[in-house]
């Protein structure tokens, strides 16, 4: 059973679309109040505002950049004195890179970890001590990918952050379990959201043109055997995400056909384990 939410205070990161602006109505449904943050203002304003409208809870919005520690630093600020706290951080923070490894450049790298990786530390940290002033029950969610559990092509950079997202999240969940913090690592799979155009909006023009080759999208979805029907909507994506930090579980598998393609690679790894100890 979901606990009594109402008067507690939700921020989301990524939510003037897609996965966040819905993270950011489950919250609302939930009696929360709701601080959509965005690097797109209006974006983030447009939610807060469809949710307020909508289901008369206390929103608020403003900008925040996850490659830029100060932006970060500043909506914390901004969140603070307009809701007076956070119990519940989703840090939702995911630009896309597409391209074979090969053709990646150092400013893809660069750019693709400093806002998916360093953002989410960055937005953690900034937060974290708000969560901390909080009593009761208090969230972190974090946003993986369906590619840290079953990596395809084509998206190397992107699923090689997400990696590092579960490492980091993983640490932080044993880390701030003492406190009575729950860390949850969702894994969503392919959705119906602006996720390439705002991510192409969101590359800063000194790394470069944001690139998509003409066969990416396509040879991607057929090394996963992805369909166009395995691509839901956001709304249906956090479907389970209050149950799922209701319960404080470690991870949110939120849809897809990938489960056999897992458990071969998890076979895969515990086979390695087989042959060590054979050895």
């Amino acid at each position: 059973m979901t606990p009594e939410l109402s008067g507690r205070v939700a921020v989301v990161t990524g939510a003037g679309s897609g996965l966040g602006a819905a993270m950011c109505r489950q919250f609302a449904e939930a009696g929360m109040a709701v601080a959509a943050l965005d690097i797109d203002e209006a974006t983030a304003r447009a939610t807060a505002a469809a949710i307020r409208s909508d289901l008369g809870v206390p929103t608020m919005s403003a900008r925040i950049d996850a490659g830029d520690h100060d932006s970060i630093v500043k909506a914390a600020a901004e969140v603070e004195g307009g809701l007076g706290g956070c119990d519940v951080l989703a840090a939702n923070v995911g630009v896309q890179q597409f391209g074979a490894i090969d053709r990646l450049t150092d400013d893809d790298w660069t750019w693709i970890v400093n806002v998916n990786v360093l953002g989410t530390v960055r937005t953690v940290a900034s937060f974290l001590p708000m969560i901390r002033r909080r009593t009761g029950w208090r969230r972190i969610v974090l946003t993986a990918s369906s590619g840290a559990l079953v990596p395809t092509v084509r998206l190397g950079a992107y699923q090689t952050t997400k990696f590092a997202i579960v490492g980091y999240g993983e640490t932080l969940r044993q880390e701030l379990a003492p406190e009575g913090i729950g860390v949850t690592i969702v894994f969503p799979a392919g959705m119906a959201t602006r996720h390439l155009e705002t991510s192409a909006l969101a590359r800063p023009a000194d790394k470069g043109a944001w690139v998509l080759m003409p066969d990416d999208i396509e040879v991607m979805m057929s090394s996963q055997k992805m369909t166009v029907a395995q691509v839901v909507s956001p709304e249906e994506a956090v479907r389970n995400l209050l149950a799922a930090l209701a319960d404080d579980q470690p991870y949110l598998i939120t849809h897809g056909d990938f489960r056999a393609d897992y458990e071969r690679r998890a076979a895969a790894i515990e086979a390695a384990f087989d042959r060590m100890e054979r050895s």
